[in-house]
This record gives structure tokens, C-alpha cells and sequence, in this order.
């Protein structure tokens, strides 16, 4: 039963507060809204505001503006007027809106803020485009930028400054002076002091158009550095010079080939300026490279550089497998070969030496011997053959007597 009425006190409470809530007093919306371009690219826009009387002690005003179809979100401020820069890409639009509410914070925070005023900025211009592929390159002195007319009638006149809101953006707006053309494009170079290459605000105009944009917002790019390569051992040694440019976050980005292989892709880290990728000298290495920025710095790269080639595509040298394995086995066979040869042949190779001491002894034990063995192995010529005499005797009587 307690909790009954514990909970139903409760609602009430909160149904009063509620009610009284939905009751409270809104302040009122901002009035009188202008604006007042302070060049091409920067807008002022100022009300007024009339404070309630029944409004408390010690209540904080501040107004909330943003721009319809800004993904920036809205802005606080104390102030009674805001600065803007509008560039824009859509040429086909010629108009901003901005809407501004009044908001309570403090001892009055039970006031609701104001309802939206609302005002539409038109531009001093018709906006029209006038450039297709606008290009910089960047240079430690400025940028060189170019374009390709949309009407090659028109002349267009192109200036420039650094974006921004402050007097001092605000009164360095510059015209260019260095024009040139090349083929179909046109172009202009730009002196941007510093190397501030993050955010420049170009404005194109003639005498009944224009048109407005940042660089930022286009294909801004660095010239290449040399490429230089060395080889050490096992590895190719890739070095460069950094850009000469007030920005530190340069990195690289390397496509090579090796032997005709896929193509694979390396990226450096930030502020580095060698690179190192393994070598094999029977190979052919084709590399290609290109200057980016790091993800936290405004987008700027290069174009792919020349293929690069090193090394050339050559057989794989067998002279290692031949020194390491056959010429063991043809050594191995000759020895063996050679052993059986001289195993055979060793009566031939090595004959049997008599000892002297026994040759002598037997000189002198039997001399007749040796003098018999010498004159047996004189010369003895060959007998010639006798055929046999027959003799008859005669007898007295005068009877020849045969014998044989």
C-alpha cells in the first residue's frame, strides 16, 4: 500500500513538472537578420535580439547558427553577428541559408530557446563553371595550376589568398599575372608565401560571372624526386631527397616486378626517405613510385613516376650442383677405379727388389758359379749340321769291308 502511494505521488510530480515545463516561457527569435560580403569568398551576417523583461538575473544568452545542409554542425557563439567563408563547387547555386536561434543557459535554463530565424545569402554573381580538371603541381615558391577552359571564348581572370575569416586573409587577395597556355590547357602560377598549400581560396570571375573553390578540393600534386639505387648483398637500397615543402608528412608508395611476377605494392611511413627490397640477381626489378601525404594532411600526391629497371632475367647458373655433387661421384669412381688397377698391376707398378747384402754373399760363396753363369750367357753359335762319314776297310785279300 506504501508503494502504492509513493508511486503515485511520483506521477504527479512528474506530470506537474511537465506541464509547467511545456508552459515555460520561450525566448524570442532573433530579428533583423543582414549580411555584408566582405570580399568574394567571406560573408558577415549580424541580428538583433530583444531581451525578454520578465527574464531572470544572471541568465547566459548565446546564440546557435549553422547552414542548412552543413554536415559541420552548428556553431555557439556570444556574439551577435558571425563570419563565413562560402565556397562552394555547386556553380548551380547561387544562394546559402542560415538559421540562428536564441538560447538559455544558467539561472533561466527552464526557458526554452527561440524559435529559427532564418537568412538566405545570394551570391554578388551568378555562379557559372568556367574550368574543367584543374591541376596544381607544387613548388617551394608557389603552385603551378592548370586548366581546361569549359568555353575557350571567355577570359577569365583568376585570384587568389589563403582561406580564412581573419582581416588579415581578408585584404591579401592576389591576382594572377603568369598566365600560359599549353595545347588545350591554360594555366597560371600562383606565389603562395610560405608553402601554405593546405587551403587556398581561387576565385574566377568575369565581368557578369564567377565562380569559387579551393584547391583543396582539387588534384594538387608534388614533383618527383630522383630515384636513386644501390644494391648490398641480398637487398636493392632505394633512396630519394624529400620535398623542399613546410609539410611533414610525406610517404611514399613503390609498385615493383620481380621476374615478371605480379606486381607488389609497398608504402613507407611518414618522413622516411629510404626503402629496401630483397634482390635476387637472376632477376629483372621494374619500379614505379609516387609521393602521397599521410592520412592526417590535406591530399597531395604525385604522378606515378617512369618504370625504373634494374637487373636483368638470367638462367639459374647449375655450376653449384656440379661442383657440389658430380664432381664427388667422378672423384669417388677414380679412386676406386684406380685402386683395382694398381691392386692388378702392382707386380708391373711396384716389382720386388732384391736385397744387396744377399746379392753380394752370393757373389762370393760361389764364384765359379757366377763365372759359369757369365760365360753361359756368352754368345754360343749354332751348330751346323755334320752328315755321317762312312768308312770301308779293305782286307788283305782285297774284300772291301763296310761299316757304319
Amino acid at each position: 500500500m506504501t508503494f502504492t502511494w509513493e508511486f503515485f505521488a511520483l506521477s504527479i510530480c512528474s506530470a506537474l513538472a511537465t506541464v509547467l515545463h511545456c508552459h515555460a516561457d520561450h525566448l524570442p527569435p532573433p530579428t533583423n537578420l543582414s549580411y555584408e560580403w566582405l570580399d568574394p569568398f567571406t560573408v558577415n551576417v549580424s541580428w538583433s535580439w530583444q531581451k525578454p523583461s520578465n527574464l531572470p538575473e544572471g541568465c547566459d544568452i548565446k546564440y546557435e547558427s549553422g547552414r542548412k545542409g552543413d554536415d559541420k554542425g552548428n556553431r555557439r557563439t556570444e556574439w551577435r553577428n558571425f563570419t563565413d567563408t562560402l565556397v562552394t563547387e555547386e556553380m548551380g547555386s547561387d544562394e546559402w541559408t542560415y538559421t540562428i536561434c536564441a538560447l538559455c543557459f544558467g539561472s533561466c535554463a527552464d526557458w526554452n530557446g527561440s524559435t529559427d530565424a532564418s537568412i538566405t545569402i545570394g551570391s554578388s554573381k551568378p555562379r557559372a563553371k568556367m574550368m574543367d580538371d584543374f591541376r596544381c603541381v607544387i613548388d617551394p615558391k608557389g603552385m603551378d595550376c592548370s586548366w581546361i577552359p569549359v568555353n575557350t571564348s571567355l577570359d577569365p581572370k583568376l585570384s587568389y589568398r589563403s582561406c580564412g575569416t581573419s582581416e588579415e586573409f581578408i585584404n591579401n587577395l592576389k591576382d594572377c599575372r603568369q598566365y600560359y597556355s599549353s595545347g588545350i590547357r591554360r594555366g597560371c602560377y600562383l606565389e603562395v608565401p610560405g608553402g601554405n598549400f593546405q587551403d587556398i581560396c581561387i576565385l574566377v570571375e568575369t565581368e557578369t560571372i564567377e565562380s569559387t573553390f579551393r584547391t583543396s578540393n582539387t588534384s594538387l600534386a608534388v614533383p618527383l624526386p630522383k630515384l636513386n639505387i644501390t644494391r648490398e648483398k641480398h637487398h636493392l637500397y632505394l633512396s630519394w631527397m624529400t620535398p623542399e615543402f613546410k609539410n611533414s608528412c610525406w610517404k611514399y608508395q613503390f609498385n615493383y616486378t620481380q621476374c615478371n611476377q605480379p606486381i607488389r605494392q609497398q608504402e613507407t611511413s611518414k618522413g622516411v626517405s629510404t626503402h629496401r627490397i630483397p634482390y635476387d640477381e637472376h632477376c629483372l626489378y621494374e619500379i614505379q613510385f609516387r609521393v602521397v601525404t599521410d592520412e592526417s594532411c590535406i591530399p597531395i600526391k604525385s604522378n606515378w613516376s617512369e618504370v625504373v629497371i634494374y637487373g636483368a632475367n638470367r638462367p639459374r647458373d647449375g655450376t653449384l650442383t656440379v661442383v657440389t655433387i658430380i664432381i664427388p661421384i667422378i672423384l669417388f669412381v677414380a679412386v676406386i677405379l684406380s685402386c683395382y688397377c694398381f691392386r692388378k698391376h702392382s707386380n708391373i707398378l711396384c716389382p720386388t727388389i732384391p736385397d744387396p747384402s744377399a746379392i753380394f754373399k752370393e757373389m762370393m760363396m760361389n764364384g765359379n758359379k757366377e763365372l759359369m753363369t757369365t760365360a753361359g750367357s756368352l754368345y754360343t753359335p749354332v751348330p751346323e749340321p755334320i752328315e755321317p762319314c762312312k768308312i770301308a776297310l779293305v782286307t788283305e785279300n782285297g774284300v772291301l769291308q763296310q761299316t757304319s
